[in-house]
């Protein structure tokens, strides 16, 4: 009987191999230099999307540790911290750091999800992270101004930039409703292809329901979008720049009028 040989150790056993590969290669290129080779800059690498498919499919739980805070650990925290202050997520009632912690623990519960068939580690990963951080830095928000004074909270507002916005969101919306009826009636002229015309229809749908979608992520939307019509992204993206330009020139008519 063949005993299944152990994820983790293949996982350190191909590191290794690439790095005695990027050695011979790196003294075929430069001879016999002195000197340290220099770094990968790059934080969460091929490497990183290795050792969480290794970390996945390991039965044992040593070897599932050692993988993880050798490979896995640091680079989820650098990846957390960047959109930490990238997204500027500043309203939990914690330090950075806490708020990483927090993060890696929820993203410990989603590492045993991801597999290659969902794309690169490093986006399904920071999707995840980035829709965590976005609802709990919005409660944590809402906390906080449910605690402070009233007066406090008049004196922080701008009145006036209030109104403009208020009365602006008012406006587009006006026209967003216009927008979707124009083009749903006359989509044979927008749209030059026929091919692309159930695709057009496929986005205003979306457009409809927009206050129904939880997540405003471009490659969830192109899945949804694919999973009403079976093309490929390109058709998607053409169809979308038409109507991007279109949604700009009816606008600068609109405000004109």
């Amino acid at each position: 009987m063949k005993v299944k040989s152990s994820p983790v150790k293949e996982f350190y056993a191909d590191i290794e191999r690439k790095k005695l590969e990027l050695a011979v290669e790196r003294h075929k290129q430069l001879g016999p230099k002195r000197g340290r080779p220099r770094k990968n800059k790059l934080y969460f690498t091929e490497d990183t999307e290795n050792a969480i498919i290794a970390y996945n499919n390991e039965l044992d739980h040593e070897l599932r540790n050692k993988v993880f805070n050798s490979h896995i650990h640091k680079p989820l925290m650098k990846m957390c911290e960047n959109l930490v202050h990238r997204y500027k997520f500043y309203h939990f009632d914690a330090t950075t750091k806490e708020v990483q912690y927090e993060v890696i623990a929820f993203l410990l519960e989603k590492l045993n999800k991801y597999s290659k068939e969902k794309g690169k580690a490093f986006s399904y990963f920071s999707i995840v992270a980035k829709n965590y951080l976005i609802q709990n830095n919005y409660k944590h928000y809402n906390h906080k101004k449910g605690k402070a004074p009233v007066i406090a909270i008049d004196t922080q507002r701008d009145l006036t930039n209030e109104s403009v916005r208020k009365s602006k969101q008012e406006e587009v919306k006006d026209f967003y409703r216009l927008f979707i009826e124009y083009c749903t009636d006359n989509i044979d002229k927008i749209i030059k292809y026929k091919r692309d015309v159930p695709i057009a229809y496929a986005v205003l749908e979306i457009f409809k329901n927009c206050e129904n979608i939880e997540t405003y992520n471009k490659k969830a939307l192109y899945i949804m979008v694919r999973e009403m019509v079976d093309v490929k992204t390109q058709y998607i993206t053409r169809v979308v720049n038409i109507l991007k330009k279109e949604y700009i020139r009816l606008f600068k008519i609109y405000e004109k009028r």
